[in-house]
């Protein structure tokens, strides 16, 4: 991109993001922001907490949806101004400028383009992720737990809210499983894409002997469920067993029979929760999961429906969505996108923004094409 082409790159991202105000309506988020402003003012809010969190969650998503907008236009604004000062000056010191900022620009703006994407049923949802070993013993425990502390980097460089409700801990290193929330809305439409089956290669650090190991992990990402979706366990539907909590502990988590696993019987699901310190803290993280187990079951059934075909992630060689390879080379690489970065060490530390972007546009692709 040359100095002469700023013009027209610029009235391209004017184009771009007039289009994400209109389908994001700018105006609806601020009568929202407002209507939510009145609801967090109310003296009695506090009340119902997770009322609170929730419009406070929601309030703070809608005011930083807001401010990147605006803050776009100004500074698509401000680099138009400069540009036709700086022409009228001769001043290519500032052209310059302006240049460094359209390739600044341009991200952002694909990046909010995104956004408006979304715009699935449950799309606009908090999310619950679940990750589990697969095959590989010590070493897809390892990486699960590698994927888990990914998911929560991502999400600390967003500062998004996480809570961890069940980690079960493999016996020599890692996790054989764990589950948490990522509590900001359009959570679930933005990692749902990170469904399926993670392979990793790599000199397994287990291995006396050196060799290269391949092992896999799966994760599961599911909608909130929330009150209006009418997700009911009858109680015969549920058997709660009770135990005492593994792993790391403190502040009695391992000294009480706190844990809790729920299992519902006719779909034979089975979930724990032991990171609470009482066990009915933990029972009702447990059901909040198990509703959104049930949840997205129904939503995957109903796709499968009106597609003719159901994902499966077993965690295995055949249904591998993104491969971490270590060695003999360095690369991550998604394997339906073919969006790939040869920076391992930063995926794994959470920045995962150009998967998850590269995903979002992949099925948006499928969803048209069917």
């Amino acid at each position: 991109m040359t100095a002469a082409d700023y013009p027209e790159q610029l009235k391209t991202l004017d184009a771009t993001l007039r289009n994400i105000e209109n389908v994001l309506d700018v105006d609806k988020l601020r009568r929202d922001k407002a209507d939510l402003e009145e609801q967090a003012s109310a003296p009695d809010l506090w009340d119902d907490q997770a009322r609170a969190q929730e419009v406070n969650s929601r309030l703070s998503y809608i005011s930083g949806d807001i401010d990147r907008i605006e803050r776009l236009r100004s500074r698509l604004d401000d680099a138009a101004l400069l540009l036709e000062m700086a022409e009228a000056e001769g001043d290519q010191g500032s052209v310059d400028e302006v240049g460094n900022e359209l390739v600044a620009l341009h991200k952002a703006v694909e990046e909010l383009e995104v956004r408006t994407l979304l715009s699935g049923e449950y799309d606009s949802r908090e999310a619950l992720v679940a990750i589990r070993a697969g095959a590989g013993g010590v070493d897809a425990a390892d990486f699960a737990e590698s994927l888990m502390r990914m998911y929560l980097r991502w999400a600390e460089r967003h500062g998004y809210p996480t809570e961890v409700y069940d980690t079960s801990y493999a016996e020599e290193a890692g996790l054989k499983s764990a589950t948490f929330a990522v509590k900001v809305p359009y959570a679930f439409g933005t990692l749902s894409v990170e469904s399926g089956t993670h392979r990793l290669v790599r000199i397994s650090p287990f291995d006396n002997q050196g060799r290269r190991q391949t092992s896999f992990a799966s994760v599961e990402v599911m909608p909130v469920v929330e009150q209006t979706d009418h997700i009911e366990i009858p109680e015969n539907e549920l058997r709660v067993d009770v135990y005492r909590s593994s792993g790391p502990g403190g502040q009695s988590v391992n000294t009480t029979d706190s844990a809790v696993r729920l299992t519902h019987i006719p779909t034979g699901i089975v979930v724990t929760c032991q990171n609470e310190k009482s066990q009915l803290q933990n029972k009702a993280s447990a059901m909040r999961v198990l509703q959104a187990r049930l949840l997205e079951r129904k939503r995957q059934e109903e796709e499968a429906k009106m597609a003719g075909l159901k994902q499966d992630t077993t965690g295995s060689w055949g249904d591998q969505m993104r491969s971490y390879v270590l060695h003999p080379y360095q690369m991550v690489k998604d394997l339906r996108t073919e969006q790939e970065t040869g920076n391992p060490s930063s995926v794994f530390d959470g920045d995962i923004d150009e998967f998850i972007q590269a995903g979002i546009r992949w099925r948006k692709q499928t969803e048209k094409a069917v």
